[in-house]
């Protein structure tokens, strides 16, 4: 196939909603499956509603191709279809519709804990998923050690896996999956799951593997990693390729995708960007450009962020933060309610609006993006990603007549400079 690793062509993948998809069946439940699907289908047949509005299409003719030795990200939102369109490259599911083919030796880290047995230990698990990958026992033995040290889970590693914490499974996977010389590599967002070093080391050898001219395919929602790792990147929305490109204008295309979040008052109850399980704690956001409502601020300006709430029960000890982060994702700056008013809650009604006021905002020109969490003393209640965002316009924001530009950094901080004689 000369120099194509992934070839992709009109693929289409549907699930039935509130039917559970099963990988394997015995061999008792196929033949009640074969006895019965007539049942089901005249069962389906009486009803008035068609048999397509009990389906969804997570992916919708897709199509592209990946050369052996190229980085691709993926990005989108949640529900984009990043994820199935992995499954499908690795088998772990079958297409609807249409072709994926690869072509030669896949590591895959999809999921925290896939391919391990919770009863083996982390060491046998090593060679349980070396062998999973096609790797032959020698060649595990060769590459044992650099994968425990990679991993630092040493301590750990006669201890069954079903007694490690997330954090460990993920390390022990990414470990086994980037040393055994795949030679393509899709990668999912467990990562976040890893604490920052880790992140940090992870990056930095899938770096290597391309370097080595190997394959990666990347999801992400951290821009900053897949501006810096990948050679091109892939935006989906809905299901649908719209976007192929290098990163840098695929991610701003899929900025542009983010921009009904950029008013100034957000309906924020069913936002798409909330969390997976995270209840509805808060309905609104309303942005202050000082105290004219608006989200178009001045370097050095006044932001006013009110959001509202509604809570049945309140049990004092409630915080709020709202994190800044940049149009890559790096975060810039944490406000934190229990810091600076740890009472803001006590005696406060089960619904209402908090303010949040920050006097000088010292960013440079661009766009900014505004996470939202809540918790008490039990954990989290709510986090929505990108809840809103705020665009900085330049301003001569020390009166010297020059202007701050992105170039010079992200903050834009007061300084006093002065001759010294003398020392």
């Amino acid at each position: 196939m000369g120099n194509i690793a992934i070839r992709v062509s009109g693929l289409r993948k549907r699930y039935q909603i509130g039917v559970k998809q099963q990988e394997y069946e015995t061999f008792r439940e196929t033949l009640v499956s074969v006895v019965m699907a007539p049942f089901r289908r005249f069962s389906r047949l009486r009803g008035t509603r068609v048999i397509e509005d009990e389906m969804i299409w997570a992916l919708k003719d897709i199509s592209f191709e990946v050369q052996h030795g190229e980085v691709l990200g993926l990005i989108g939102r949640n529900g984009a279809g990043k994820t199935t369109l992995l499954r499908i490259l690795t088998r772990i599911t079958w297409p609807t519709e249409g072709r994926a083919e690869v072509f030669g030796r896949v590591g895959s880290l999809l999921e925290v804990g896939t391919g391990f047995h919770p009863e083996l230990t982390g060491r046998e698990n090593v060679y349980l998923n070396g062998a999973l990958l096609g790797m032959k026992k020698a060649e595990i033995d060769r590459k044992f050690d650099e994968i425990v040290a990679f991993s630092g889970i040493e301590p750990f590693l006669d201890t069954p896996v079903k007694r490690y914490s997330s954090g460990m499974y993920v390390r022990l996977a990414f470990s086994v999956a980037a040393h055994l010389e795949p030679e393509i590599l899709l990668v999912d967002e467990v990562l976040a799951v890893g604490d920052t070093e880790f992140q940090r080391k992870c990056l930095g050898k899938m770096e290597g593997v391309a370097k080595e001219g190997r394959t990666v395919l990347f999801v992400s929602h951290n821009l900053a990693a897949v501006q810096n790792l990948c050679t091109r990147a892939i935006v989906l929305e809905g299901g649908r390729l719209k976007h192929d490109a290098a990163p840098p204008d695929a991610i701003e295309h899929y900025l542009a995708t983010l921009d009904s979040t950029r008013s100034h008052t957000v309906d924020l109850s069913r936002h798409a960007n909330r969390r997976q399980g995270f209840s509805s704690f808060f309905t609104k956001a309303e942005l202050f450009a000082g105290d004219k409502p608006g989200n178009v601020i001045r370097m050095g300006g006044s932001l006013k962020i009110r959001l509202h709430y509604t809570r049945p029960e309140m049990t004092g000890k409630l915080l709020v933060r709202i994190i800044i982060n940049d149009s890559l994702d790096q975060r810039l700056a944490q406000f934190s309610s229990d810091i600076f008013n740890p009472g803001l809650f006590q005696g406060a009604p089960s619904s209402g609006a908090i303010e949040c006021v920050v006097p000088q905002l010292n960013l440079v020109r661009g766009v900014y993006y505004l996470h939202v969490v809540a918790a008490d003393s039990f954990g989290l209640v709510d986090w929505i990603d990108r809840a809103c965002a705020i665009d900085v316009i330049e301003s001569d924001v020390f009166g010297t007549s020059y202007i701050p530009l992105p170039q010079w950094g992200t903050f834009v901080l007061p300084s006093e400079w002065r001759l010294v004689n003398g020392v």
